[in-house]
């Protein structure tokens, strides 16, 4: 008997979401081989309704026994439950998208290791005394939800990702370059190889050092250092902390809150991308959703319950993301910040003297909500007369995106996926501060 079987009569409307994966990671440090494993996981969670009250559980245990107690607990939950209107979906029309791709399902241990040792030898090319600490990780999985509405639907999905950190060491010099790439196939775009060449070319230009001084001057952020700016949208864009109040974007839907050329969209049906899927955690489906459309907000995210919590009008966006033991609640797929009509090198040409941001420390600290940053820089570069003249060290930006993101000069027409669920071009401020040392 399945989950929805055995809560027939016992509620008024029943949810069950199912997860199973397999793991193997390659682990290397110090540019040497250390560990590889394999292993698998699964669970199960319950939603219901009993009386308009909301009731979750979850469990890794397997077997009648287990799943029995699951139903008891989660009609046990509901008895204490949020009281809220909220309507398990139908089927709905989706779009199919690919997200496993047999010959990466297939890698097996021998070749991650090879992969592994064809990234540190590009990396330590460009920069002999560098070592290199590497995570490979190949997922395959498969999840479904189903519920009593008759919905039912579900992927079977592979990843790779690759975690990389390269630590160069001179003296009292230390430097750190980490960066994270992933991918659902192997069959198209980006390759971990052309990974980490670019962590090569990064590593090459910063074997000069430059100086720079401290003042307001043009900065211009690579995608990676664009995180700087991105980070602080993703909790204002959750229609979560719209509902609890504490967004500073709540109540502006319409308005022009930043510079035209900003424009981001979320896009949960992109092939390859490991933020894709045909529908979201609670069988929503997935679409393109505009937030910010040439500076103007458009929209947050939404889950059904914050949706439904929220008001009349408001509905799920196909957001919904869960885990076996934490209910659903919203959350991007892969977000994309639009891309401009400029080449890098024009951008380049336009700096007389700025500073290049390439990766940023203390990410996610602090009130990240109210759009503050102040971070010291892991890498950047100097930039005089549109060249790159090498590695500034001890270098520090503040500012706020509500007011940094109304003066963009320029957004190039290249980018990158940065931590594999977000795509950022470089974008130029004309203005910012920059602090150094010295």
């Amino acid at each position: 008997m399945n989950l929805l079987d055995q809560l027939a009569g016992r509620a008024d409307q029943a949810e069950a979401f199912t997860i199973r994966e397999e793991t193997t990671i390659v682990g290397f440090k110090a540019n040497d081989l250390r560990s590889a494993e394999v292993s698998e996981s699964s669970g199960a969670s319950l939603r219901v309704l009993v009386d308009g009250r909301l009731g979750f559980a979850g469990t890794t245990a397997s077997g009648p026994e287990a799943h029995a107690q699951l139903v008891e607990n989660v009609l046990a939950s509901a008895a204490y439950g949020d009281e809220i209107p909220l309507v398990f979906p139908a089927s709905q029309p989706s779009t199919p998208v690919q997200v496993y791709d047999a010959d990466l399902a297939a890698l097996s241990i021998p070749r991650l290791v090879e992969l592994g040792r064809e990234i540190i030898d590009i990396i330590r090319q460009a920069e002999p005394d560098v070592h290199v600490e590497i995570d490979l990780r190949r997922e395959v999985g498969q999840w479904e939800v189903c519920n009593t509405t008759g919905l039912r639907v579900g992927d079977e999905r592979s990843t790779l990702s690759v975690n990389v950190t390269a630590e160069r060491v001179r003296e009292d010099d230390i430097l750190i370059v980490f960066d994270y790439f992933s991918t659902v196939t192997l069959a198209e775009g980006d390759t971990p190889l052309d990974f980490a060449r670019d962590i090569a070319q990064r590593l090459k230009l910063a074997r000069r050092d430059a100086q720079l001084t401290s003042g307001a001057m043009p900065v211009l952020f690579s995608p990676r250092g664009a995180v700087v700016l991105a980070l602080p949208l993703s909790p204002a864009l959750s229609g979560k902390n719209v509902l609890h109040g504490v967004s500073p974007l709540a109540g502006r839907v319409g308005e022009p809150m930043f510079d035209r050329r900003l424009t981001v969209v979320d896009d949960g049906t992109l092939n390859g991308r490991p933020g894709s899927a045909s529908h979201d955690d609670e069988g929503v489906p997935h679409r393109r959703y505009t937030l910010i459309e040439d500076g103007v907000l458009r929209g947050f995210l939404y889950d059904l319950k914050t949706a439904a919590q929220s008001g009349p009008g408001v509905t799920s966006t196909g957001h919904g993301a869960r885990g076996i033991f934490s209910p659903p609640s919203p959350a991007a797929t892969n977000t994309l910040f639009a891309g401009g009509d400029t080449a890098l090198s024009d951008i380049l040409a336009q700096m007389d003297r700025g500073l290049l941001v390439e990766s940023a420390l203390g990410l996610g600290q602090g009130n990240i909500l109210s759009g503050a940053f102040s971070n010291t820089l892991g890498l950047a570069y100097a930039v005089e007369h549109g060249e790159i003249i090498g590695r500034v060290k001890d270098v520090s930006i503040a500012g706020n995106i509500y007011q940094d993101l109304q003066h963009i000069q320029d957004i190039s027409r290249e980018g990158a996926w940065v931590y594999g669920s977000t795509w950022l071009p470089f974008i130029l401020l004309a203005e910012l501060n920059v602090s150094t040392k010295g």
